[in-house]
């Protein structure tokens, strides 16, 4: 009876191991909500970003950049956030050459409302024009078999791009440091804005508190974790944990929400979506009031 009177949301959410990680309490029932209740849709991040176009999902995590085509509908969460330093997508190929000689060539990308697909793109517009798109998991793959000339790579692909034989080419995540100084913001949590203030913040809230439960009790989570992770390498699970969830999943804070403004600017500037407050619809539309 008692949930029959819970208000369930679906809870979008991708299998690598900082996502499990951040949920594993949440769908477990480890952190309770009175009135709510969460289903979980496990799906990679490319998938997610449709699902959340479309309107599928009432919570889910995104890549950034999906979210500059989604601001009417959804705004972001300040906590489950994957935002840090020296965590970018790498450009790799099969051998070392000068970025600039890809123009014309073919370059897989993770999905095209990806935060790399759109670094990518600000690093150089002309890019735009040979673009792959591929499920992430096949993109290395596809580089080191030659079915492309290079490939933008995520998650444990970056512990994991020289086992197969590969160089990197460019550290996005560097050179955005090194324009803004800021943290890279590559993906987050959003929810309807239909939930209304209330429920958001409470869904907030257990986002946080589910972050800090899996902190407190890393082995209890471990062979969730594990069974979702494409690479199962405990190590690799590891530093691919230590590197993406960090005190911004926590709370963003002010850097962090810096770091997505300003980013939203910079595509904005490019004519990839309207930066933040350039139109009354959007001058609060990125995190909960």
């Amino acid at each position: 009876m008692e949930t029959a009177r819970k208000r369930v949301l679906s809870l979008g959410f991708s299998p690598c191991p900082n996502d499990t990680f951040i949920f594993y309490a949440l769908v477990h029932g480890r952190i309770k909500k009175d009135g709510l209740a969460f289903r979980e849709v496990l799906e990679d991040v490319e998938t997610l970003n449709r699902k959340a176009l479309r309107g599928e999902l009432d919570v889910t995590k995104i890549s950034y950049h999906a979210l500059g085509h989604l601001r009417e509908n959804y705004v972001a969460l300040r906590s489950g956030a994957a935002l840090g330093k020296g965590c970018g997508p790498l450009l790799v190929a099969r051998g070392p050459l000068d970025p600039g000689a890809l123009k014309g060539g073919k370059i897989a990308v993770p999905g095209g409302l990806t935060t790399a697909y759109l670094l990518l793109m600000l690093f150089e517009p002309s890019f735009r024009n040979n673009t792959v798109p591929m499920v992430f998991s096949d993109i290395m793959p596809a580089v080191r078999d030659g079915r492309v000339d290079a490939g933008l790579v995520i998650h444990e692909g970056r512990f994991t791009y020289q086992n197969y034989g590969l160089h990197c080419l460019m550290d996005l995540g560097d050179w955005w440091e090194g324009r803004t100084e800021l943290p890279i913001p590559l993906g987050g949590i959003i929810a309807r804005r239909s939930l209304g203030t209330k429920v958001l913040r409470a869904v907030e809230e257990a986002v946080r508190e589910s972050v800090l439960y899996t902190r407190s009790h890393p082995e209890e989570a471990a062979s969730y974790i594990k069974g979702h992770a494409q690479e199962i390498d405990t190590l690799v699970i590891n530093s691919h944990i230590g590197l993406y969830v960090n005190d911004f999943t926590v709370d963003i804070g002010s850097e962090g929400e810096n770091a997505l403004r300003v980013m939203f600017e910079m595509a904005g500037d490019a004519g990839i979506f309207e930066g933040p407050g350039k139109t009354a619809k959007n001058k609060n539309s990125l995190f909960i009031a």
